[in-house]
C-alpha cells in the first residue's frame, strides 16, 4: 500500500496573488472610469420597480394567528418573530438597556455568498454582478458573483437558476480560496450566518449578461465611491488573505484571543423567542411595526418589479432603520504598527454571545435623548473627528434584501491618547490588521460591520502604497 502524499497546510503564494490584484487598478476587461457607465447600462437594461404597501397586501405572506409572527405560505423564507433580551451579570456597557424586546428575522438556512476568481494577464480577477435588491438606496450596486440564499439555488421559489451556483456547491469546479460561515447583522438576524467563499476557477467561464471582471484594485477604488459595493461583496472581500510584514502587536495572537474569551464569559445574554404581537414598546398599525417612541426600525412591507432575478416580482417584509448609522474604526501606531480599536458587542443574535465590532457602531438618533453620561463610548469622539484626521470616508447601505434604506456612514480615523488611549476601557482592545485578518478567516470573530471596515481599511491601505 503506497503512503499518501502530503500537501502544505497553506499556499503562501496566495496573499501575494492577492496583493498584485489589489496593486493592478487596470482591469483586463473593463476600465474604472468606464465603470459607472456600464452599471448605469445594467441599470437601463432592466424594469426595477419597489413599492411601499400595506401588510394586507403581502402575497403569501401572513401574520400567525397562534403568535402574530409574520411568516410565509411556504414554510421557507425568513419569519419575523419577536425577542426579548436580558443581559445578566456584569453591565451591558452599552446605553442603559439590559432587557429590552423587539421585533427579528429568523431564517435558519445558510446561504452563499460566493466570489469567483481567475486569472487573466497574469492578474487574479474577481467577477462581480451588478444586482438589484429592494432596499439598497440605488437598487442596483456590485455584488458577489453569487448571492443566494438556500431557498433561491435550491429553488424553493420555482424560479430560474442561480447563475454560477455550480462553481460553490456543485462538485469541485475550483480551488478554494476562503470559505467561511460569517454571522448577518446580530441586532436584526436570530443567529443567521452565510457561507462567505472566494473559489478559483479552473478553465473558461462564460461572461454573462449583468456581470463583469474587475481586479481588487479596481474593487478597492470603487469602496470609496458611496453605495457602490454592496454589503455581501464587502464581507467575502474582508475574507481575502492579505499580505501584511508586521509582526508586532500590543498583544500576542494568543493574549487578543484570551481577551474575546474572557469578554465572551463574563456576560451572559438570554436571547427567547416570543410572540411579535407580545412585544412591550411596540405598536403594529397597516402598514409597519414600530417603536412606541419613534427609534430604532420599522419592520413594513414592499411589492417587487425586477426582470433580471430568478422570480421576476414579489413581495416581502424588510426592516426599516429610522435614520443614517456610523460605523467607524480608530486607529493608532504603536511601535510603528498600526492599530485599531475593536470593541467586544452583545448583540441578541449572535451565535457566542460577543463579536469583535468596529470602535463605534451605532445610529446616533437612538441615543440623541440620552445625557452625555450614557451615551456609547467614543461615539462623540467620531462625530467631532476633524477632517484631517479622516482617513477613509464613504457611506455604504446594509443588506438590501431584508433592509430598507439602511446606510452607515464609514470611517477610518487616526487617533491620539487624548480620543483613544493606549489602555482602553473594558470592552475595547487595540488588534493589528494583520491579526483582524488572521481571525476573519474564522467564522463568529469579526461582526458584520466589522468586515465592512476591514474591506475598507484594506482598500485603503493597498490605495497608499
Amino acid at each position: 500500500m503506497s503512503s499518501p502524499s502530503l500537501q502544505t497546510r497553506a499556499d503562501t503564494k496566495v496573499p501575494a496573488r492577492i496583493a498584485r490584484s489589489a496593486a493592478t487598478t487596470r482591469g483586463a476587461h473593463l476600465r474604472t472610469e468606464d465603470f459607472g457607465g456600464w452599471l448605469a447600462d445594467r441599470g437601463r437594461a432592466h424594469a426595477f420597480q419597489v413599492e411601499r404597501i400595506p401588510f394586507a397586501e403581502l402575497d403569501g405572506w401572513s401574520f400567525q394567528e397562534s403568535t402574530g409572527n409574520l411568516v410565509h405560505r411556504s414554510g421557507r423564507f425568513f419569519t419575523v418573530e419577536g425577542l426579548h433580551i436580558t443581559e445578566e451579570g456584569e453591565p451591558y456597557g452599552d446605553g442603559p438597556y439590559a432587557d429590552w424586546y423587539q421585533p427579528v428575522i429568523k431564517q435558519p438556512e445558510v446561504g452563499v455568498l460566493g466570489i469567483l476568481v481567475k486569472e487573466f494577464d497574469g492578474v487574479p480577477h474577481l467577477l462581480m454582478q451588478a444586482k438589484m435588491e429592494p432596499g439598497n438606496p440605488n437598487l442596483l450596486q456590485l455584488s458577489p458573483t453569487v448571492q443566494a440564499t438556500r431557498s433561491n439555488y435550491t429553488k424553493a421559489h420555482r424560479g430560474a437558476d442561480v447563475k454560477y451556483i455550480e462553481y460553490f456547491v456543485g462538485p469541485g469546479r475550483g480551488r478554494v480560496i476562503a470559505d467561511v460561515l460569517q454571522s448577518e447583522h446580530g441586532s436584526w438576524f436570530y443567529r443567521k450566518s452565510n457561507r462567505n467563499m472566494v473559489v478559483e476557477a479552473v478553465g473558461d467561464v462564460p461572461l454573462l449578461d449583468d456581470f463583469c471582471w474587475l481586479t481588487l484594485g479596481q474593487i478597492n477604488e470603487l469602496l470609496h465611491r458611496d453605495n457602490v459595493v454592496n454589503m455581501d461583496a464587502r464581507t467575502v472581500l474582508s475574507c481575502l488573505p492579505f499580505e501584511d510584514t508586521s509582526d508586532g502587536a500590543l498583544l500576542s495572537d494568543v493574549e487578543l484571543l484570551s481577551w474575546l474569551t474572557g469578554e465572551r464569559t463574563r456576560h451572559s445574554v438570554r436571547a427567547e423567542r416570543v410572540p411579535l404581537d407580545s412585544l412591550p414598546g411596540w405598536k403594529c398599525g397597516e402598514d409597519a411595526i414600530e417603536h412606541v417612541a419613534g427609534r430604532y426600525f420599522k419592520v413594513m412591507a414592499v411589492s417587487v418589479r425586477a426582470d433580471n432575478r430568478e422570480v421576476t416580482g414579489w413581495t416581502q417584509p424588510l426592516f426599516e432603520p429610522v435614520g443614517p448609522g456610523v460605523l467607524a474604526f480608530l486607529t493608532r501606531e504603536f511601535g510603528g504598527v498600526p492599530h485599531v480599536l475593536m470593541h467586544a458587542r452583545v448583540e441578541a443574535g449572535f451565535l457566542d454571545t460577543i463579536e469583535l465590532g468596529p470602535t463605534v457602531q451605532y445610529t446616533p438618533g437612538n441615543y440623541a435623548h440620552l445625557p452625555a453620561s450614557e451615551r456609547p463610548l467614543f461615539l462623540d469622539t467620531v462625530l467631532r473627528a476633524r477632517p484631517d484626521r479622516i482617513r477613509y470616508e464613504a457611506v455604504h447601505s446594509e443588506e438590501g434584501g431584508r433592509f430598507l434604506g439602511a446606510e452607515s456612514r464609514c470611517l477610518i480615523i487616526d487617533a491620539d491618547e487624548a480620543d483613544a488611549p493606549l489602555d482602553p476601557p473594558p470592552g475595547y482592545a487595540w488588534v493589528t490588521r494583520a491579526q483582524l485578518t488572521s481571525l476573519v478567516r474564522h467564522g463568529h470573530y469579526l461582526n458584520v460591520q466589522a468586515r465592512t471596515l476591514l474591506a475598507c481599511l484594506n482598500a485603503t491601505e493597498t490605495r497608499t502604497r
